[in-house]
């Protein structure tokens, strides 16, 4: 059964958390890809004030699409994380409890998971028009000349994770490989 959580998360409902578990997120969830991430961690160097504030947030690594008529969001699906690990170790210093996105993540960012007491969780590639379902506002907030890779705002209820890597060191890829190495 899927744990339902309420964002932003909270450093109890991280602890909770292990690799592997299914998770519902219910709250509010920005949007932010590799230039979002670049411009964030500018801002922080040069005592900028940032587009959100980061303690207890989470950040979905997603490529939108534009919506349908009487939609909050077209497709929205998962991005390859690792392009914004050179930035996440500095995102979860300031705060950052949550990141959603597909595929591996760095060994750096990896340790500053359990240094700093975040959590990655991965959505469904290939999934983007069901994922979608669960977001019931979209609002752009910063950088909008960047396009889709603008900071958004989103309203979600039961959004669908999977609990990948967890502060005590739990990696669901890892283990999942494990499980099927021939010895």
């Amino acid at each position: 059964m899927a744990k339902k959580i309420a964002l932003p998360l909270t450093d109890e409902a991280v602890a909770g958390l292990r690799a592997g578990d299914d998770v519902l997120l219910s709250g509010i969830m920005y949007v932010g890809r590799d230039s979002a991430h670049k411009r964030i961690v500018q801002a922080l160097d040069e005592g900028r004030p940032l587009p959100f504030q980061l303690a207890g947030q989470t950040i979905y690594y997603m490529g939108p699409s534009p919506a349908k008529p009487g939609q909050a969001i077209g497709s929205a699906g998962p991005t390859t994380s690792g392009r914004m690990d050179s930035y996440s170790p500095r995102l979860m210093a300031e705060g950052l409890r949550g990141m959603i996105g597909k595929g591996m993540r760095s060994p750096a960012v990896k340790e500053a998971m359990k240094q700093y007491r975040a959590v990655y969780f991965a959505a469904i590639g290939g999934a983007g028009a069901l994922i979608s379902k669960a977001i019931k506002t979209s609002e752009v907030i910063a950088y909008e000349e960047l396009g889709a890779e603008a900071v958004l705002r989103l309203e979600v209820e039961d959004f669908p994770v999977i609990v990948i890597n967890d502060i005590y060191g739990g990696d669901l890829y890892e283990e999942g490989k494990a499980k099927y190495r021939r010895q």
